[in-house]
């Protein structure tokens, strides 16, 4: 058994019944869907042909939801329909950020992950799902796809099909019948001015309506151009969509420099205890600073958290194949060793320094550089997918880690080699984001949208010149490491949030 859909575009005539059903069935509340229908308009006047398009969760063989989800919350069934248990859902999101095609939404009552689920509950007693029912034109047909004599086997067989997104290597199975590319691709054109409707973000409306307003200036090639507020010369026009928020905000963006201070710093101070150069002052107040911006991350972590009610289930029942559990018992094992070895050197027992020291190092690196990790784990949000994300990681944390050194203990080297830290972390930044080919086309878009769009004064004036030109500049004049650490960590944060958010603007359906 291996249920998929098929949707028949030619025979779809955008009365939105499915959607209908769908929300009844399931009681979704108002301003998310589990289904809904893209409607396209192309060519020109008076040649014009609108396309309407059934979007929902794609069922997918190789579901990067189920892979991300931290506690088995998203999963398969062996009939392939994968669904979802609200009960074990944290709300961490990662999820949405995995799928690729903007099917799952955070349900505004329960503070959960949902979206379709092949109407399990209806397939388990031997009924259809309700959006095949009330189909009018019979434009939706679900069924085994591994049963060769089934409908929607026939239907594959006898007919040319497309699926949205193939290069993501989901394996998704709702196939379309007449599908049409202008739809199917959600950069095919961006929604401006002639938008009839969406739950589209604020964020993202905002963006779009400040494109409309520039007449077209300034964006990378793909971008559709307006004059004067009407789409000039414009042969795709979207006039309804569905789609979800924005899930990750300035908490996690904020939780990357708090996270390089505290694991970067204990990692050199293990690496400095075992060459047997471990300085007192900076165990004591270098780690205290660590320890603090240790315990803003667990803090923001579990603020972004929408059910942190349920964070117990990241160590009762944890998903090894997510990077957010494997994060929760990195971070968790890391704090354990920190808190106890500073305690222990400031009660002057050094008889475990050793052993401690050698914990240290891989937890605290390992703890600054894992996001880059649980980023790439984001297939949805084509720009975390670059290569130099760990090195950028590893360059941010110990430029901070070294500026902690300088800025709390007597280590000379650290002082030294705090502002060679900075230009190397300058220098891994610059290239990675600006001299690096991006894979993909979305990616190339959220590339821009960070360097040269929405995102361009956070990083240039708050990464560039707030976090590394700045610094360098007080450092070679000869001012105390503080300020140029504290500078370093707030231009660290506005890298994190174009990096973040100019991802996540870039729709996925």
């Amino acid at each position: 058994m291996n249920y998929g859909f098929v949707i028949d575009n030619g025979s779809c005539i955008g009365c939105h019944a499915c959607s209908t059903a769908c929300k009844s069935e399931n009681q979704v509340p108002v301003g998310v869907a589990r289904t809904w229908v893209k409607t396209v308009e192309v060519g020109h006047f008076p040649d014009v042909r609108r396309s309407f398009q059934v979007s929902r969760c794609n069922h997918c063989a190789n579901p990067p939801c189920v892979r991300s989800c931290p506690t088995s919350a998203m999963y398969r069934r062996p009939d392939g329909i994968v669904e979802f248990d609200g009960d074990a859902c944290i709300g961490c999101k990662a999820c949405l950020q995995a799928c690729p095609y903007d099917a799952i939404y955070l349900d505004p009552e329960t503070h959960t992950a949902a979206k379709c689920h092949y109407c399990s509950h209806r397939i388990d007693v031997g009924l259809e799902p309700a959006c095949v029912v009330v189909c009018p034109e019979h434009a939706i047909i679900a069924g085994d796809l591994d049963d060769p004599l089934s409908e929607i086997s026939r239907i594959l067989a006898a007919n040319p099909v497309t699926v949205r997104k193939p290069e993501q290597g989901t394996a998704p199975k709702v196939f379309y019948v007449d599908g049409h590319a202008a739809a199917q691709v959600p950069t095919s054109a961006a929604a401006g001015a002639l938008f009839a409707a969406s739950n589209v973000h604020t964020e993202q409306l905002r963006q779009h309506e400040l494109r409309v307003s520039e007449g077209g200036q300034g964006r990378p090639a793909g971008w559709p151009l307006a004059v004067g507020g009407r789409m000039a010369e414009h042969m795709v026009q979207v006039t309804w969509n569905q789609q979800h928020q924005i899930p990750w905000h300035w908490p996690i963006a904020a939780y990357l420099p708090t996270k390089h201070i505290a694991g970067a710093t204990f990692a050199l101070l293990g690496a400095s205890a075992l060459m047997g150069q471990l300085d007192p002052v900076a165990m004591r107040w270098g780690g205290g600073f660590a320890l603090l911006n240790l315990a803003i991350t667990l803090g923001l972590l579990v603020y972004d958290l929408d059910r942190p009610d349920r964070m117990i289930f990241l160590f009762t029942r944890p998903q090894w194949r997510s990077w957010v559990a494997r994060a929760a018992w990195l971070l968790s094992a890391f704090a354990a060793v920190s808190v106890l070895w500073w305690t222990a050197e400031l009660a002057g027992f050094a008889g475990l320094r050793i052993p401690f020291a050698v914990a240290a190092v891989p937890l605290g690196l390992g703890s600054a550089v894992y996001s880059a990790f649980l980023f790439a784990q984001a297939e949805g949000r084509d720009l975390w997918q670059s290569p130099h994300l760990p090195f950028a990681f590893t360059a941010q944390a110990l430029a901070l880690g070294l500026g902690t050194l300088a800025a709390f203990g007597s280590v000379g080297a650290a002082t030294s080699a705090f502002p060679l830290a900075l230009a190397l972390s300058l220098a891994v930044m610059l290239v990675g984001d600006l001299a690096t080919p991006q894979a993909t086309e979305v990616a190339r878009r959220g590339a821009w949208e960070m360097t040269r769009g929405r995102w361009k004064g956070w990083y240039g004036v708050g990464a560039v010149g707030l976090g590394h030109l700045a610094p360098l500049a007080l450092l070679a004049g000869g001012a105390p490491p503080l300020i140029p650490l504290v500078l370093a960590a707030l231009g660290n944060f506005a890298w994190a949030r174009a990096f973040t958010a100019s991802a996540q603007e870039i729709p996925n359906s």
